[in-house]
């Protein structure tokens, strides 16, 4: 297939890699785009782990509680350009549309489509908008449920983080949610990580350990010991519970949570423009 220059510049914001680069992974995939992030870091690239959380180039993100702390609700409403997001009366108007998520206890987008909001649905009020200023508006949603659930919006409605815990511990939850926010952790633990993840990293590891001259003539056994030292490493870096506390770097998340009276982090939901 005709690897095209849009096709290119997806895959270098994607993934920071230079152009060249990025046109051979493609070509070499047949434009397939998540076999060229493989690819890239096959060859060594530093290319960061594909991130579950939702991207938009602009607009205001909202994350938010219900009044009991047990659902926690982000609403991001996306547009083409900053000059539209910073607007005061775009953020007042994503804000609607946040607190009628929360007091309708919406569960899905499509269910947010449908509240009324001053006798208008919302799905009405983002074609009106949409119409209104001429750019193209978006609606996302993610909601969390849990005994206490934080919420964190980060860089002037940038980033949305929910946090949902085990126990009522406002301090922690507040911490713990900006732990997300910096460090953008792929899942709680180990064991939240699907294992076609998992899968995908080990054998990215093993065919770039192969690929070293450094490891010619190694016998395999070696090597998947090393693999699975490396690939430990990458769930320190990439669990929220394994990383360094970001208000303690002697500490893990886990051990700060533990000391703050055991507590345990049930799910995570982190919502941030691109």
């Amino acid at each position: 297939m005709s690897i095209t220059a849009q096709d290119i510049n997806k895959l270098r914001q994607a993934t920071g890699a230079g152009m060249l680069d990025c046109r051979k992974a493609l070509t070499e995939t047949n434009g397939d785009f998540e076999a060229a992030i493989d690819w890239l870091r096959k060859q060594g690239q530093k290319v960061a782990a594909k991130r579950s959380d939702r991207e938009a180039k602009e607009g205001v993100i909202i994350a938010q509680t219900s009044a009991d702390k047990k659902a926690g609700f982000v609403v991001c409403v996306s547009c083409e350009t900053d000059f539209v997001s910073k607007n005061a009366e775009f953020v007042a108007f994503a804000q609607t549309i946040a607190d009628a998520a929360v007091a309708n206890n919406v569960k899905s987008t499509e269910e947010l489509n449908e509240v009324v909001i001053n006798g208008a649905k919302v799905s009405d009020m983002i074609n009106d908008k949409l119409a209104s200023i001429g750019e193209k508006i978006g609606i996302k949603f993610e909601r969390i449920e849990a005994p206490y659930v934080a919420s964190y919006i980060h860089g002037a409605y940038r980033m949305g983080v929910l946090v949902g815990l085990t126990t009522a511990a406002e301090e922690a939850g507040k911490d713990v949610a900006m732990q997300i926010a910096a460090m953008n952790p792929l899942a709680v633990d180990a064991n939240s990580i699907p294992a076609e993840t998992i899968e995908r990293e080990r054998a990215i590891v093993v065919e770039t350990m192969k690929a070293d001259p450094k490891m010619a003539g190694k016998p395999d056994e070696m090597i998947s010991k090393i693999a699975e030292g490396k690939l430990n490493a990458f769930f320190k870096e990439n669990t929220l519970l394994a990383q360094a506390f970001v208000k303690d770097g002697a500490i893990t998340v886990e051990a700060y949570l533990k000391s703050a009276g055991d507590v345990k982090v049930t799910e995570f939901k982190r919502v941030a423009l691109g």
